[in-house]
């Protein structure tokens, strides 16, 4: 008798991570601007990246990337994404 399993598809951006999650990002569908502060974080394609803590709400998000923790707003978050999980298991 095989049990049911449920399972969860990957996530595709770093607002999807559930705490303890790691993600490997892919791109930045953000502005210039905001795009390249974010990779002066840490935030660079081919990064890998956590999902940690989060205010008692759920927004801002904090995430774990190069060595530092960085707050997140939702709808910043929503716009990281990921790489699809076959590729992130090949790195």
């Amino acid at each position: 008798m095989q049990a049911n399993v449920i399972r969860r598809r990957a996530p595709a951006s770093l607002a999807e991570l559930r705490k303890g999650e790691q993600g490997i990002l892919d791109r930045l569908d953000l502005p210039e601007d905001v795009s390249r502060r974010l990779m002066e974080l840490g935030f660079v394609p081919g990064s890998p990246v956590v999902a940690a803590l989060s205010a008692p709400g759920g927004d801002p998000r904090v995430f774990r990337v190069d060595g530092s923790e960085i707050a997140l707003r939702h709808d910043t978050a929503v716009r990281l994404k990921l790489r699809p999980a076959a590729s992130a298991a090949a790195n």
